[in-house]
């Protein structure tokens, strides 16, 4: 079965609460939820973890190699700033795809360029929480397609 690893990074634990107005109301155990259920219908296994921790990010992005088909990330403000995850995501040889909730490109400057993308094969941004199901959709899209015909796509 092919098994995804969908990473948070800072302060995503605090959907729900933190700036609705940008994020939404829905929190993060929601969102895994609908991410579990999504990946069910596509025939998938995910495993979610969130950390506030650039270097445990690192770790999981490592450990996936030979454990897992692709990561979906958003790893918040770090995309902007890690040069360090940009290297780990080329070093492990993954398709990644990076969601965001919001719309980085409408917002600061500062968050208009995103390390992440520079080696991600496809970036989902600003459309709230659907922003992880469509991103999870064309990751399995990506990794079946490199083994034999795609996916029709499942709403």
């Amino acid at each position: 079965m092919v098994r995804i690893l969908i990473l948070h990074g800072p302060n995503l634990n605090l959907l729900g609460t933190r700036e609705p107005a940008v994020y939404g109301t829905l929190t993060l155990g929601n969102i895994d939820h609908q991410l579990s259920q999504r990946a069910q219908q596509l025939g998938v296994s995910v495993d979610t973890f969130q950390t506030n921790h650039e270097g445990e990010l690192l770790d999981r992005i490592h450990a996936a190699r030979g454990n897992f088909e692709g990561i979906l990330m958003n790893a918040g403000a770090f995309c902007h700033t890690s040069i360090a995850l940009r290297d780990a995501i080329s070093a492990v040889a993954l398709p990644v795809v990076e969601v965001h909730l919001s719309n980085t490109a409408a917002r600061e400057t500062f968050r208009h360029h995103s390390y992440v993308a520079e080696v991600a094969r496809g970036v989902v941004a600003g459309f709230g929480p659907l922003s992880y199901l469509l991103g999870l959709d064309g990751l399995v899209e990506i990794i079946r397609s490199q083994s034999g015909p795609g996916i029709e796509y499942v709403r």
